[in-house]
């Protein structure tokens, strides 16, 4: 697993519960799924699935959120990427817990949002000139 995103949540993410919305985890679960994928193509990805998410947690203002990714399968035109977010409660004895895990799907496209073929395993992220 790689670190690809940290972040705070600011009151204005919270529901009126006082707790973070989980429409807002979900939006930087995407954000921090798309990076491996992003990379290994070397281009465009469009988010196609979300497989289960469970929020094992709930989330506060002020809580340092770390996401780590990796890349679960390839294939000819799409990545999965497993998530799993861990939230660092600063204010609450420094407490360290899993908060959520999702497995997203990106496919490769092309510039008129057609699906593309990944590059072979071997030049992934290679860019060419």
């Amino acid at each position: 697993m790689e670190l690809v995103l940290k972040v705070m949540p600011m009151p204005k993410d919270q529901n009126f519960n006082g707790d973070i919305f989980g429409g807002w985890v979900m939006a930087q679960v995407d954000i921090a799924a798309s990076v491996l994928p992003t990379r290994y193509a070397g281009g465009r990805m469009s988010t196609v699935a979300v497989n289960e998410f469970v929020f094992k947690q709930p989330v506060h203002v002020g809580d340092v959120l770390s996401f780590y990714s990796k890349i679960t399968r390839i294939g000819r035109t799409s990545i999965q990427v497993l998530v799993e977010v861990f939230a660092e409660h600063i204010h609450r004895q420094q407490e360290y817990v899993k908060v959520t895990e999702a497995l997203v799907t990106y496919v490769a496209i092309d510039e008129n949002g057609r699906p593309r073929l990944l590059p072979p395993q071997g030049d992934a992220g290679k860019t060419t000139s």
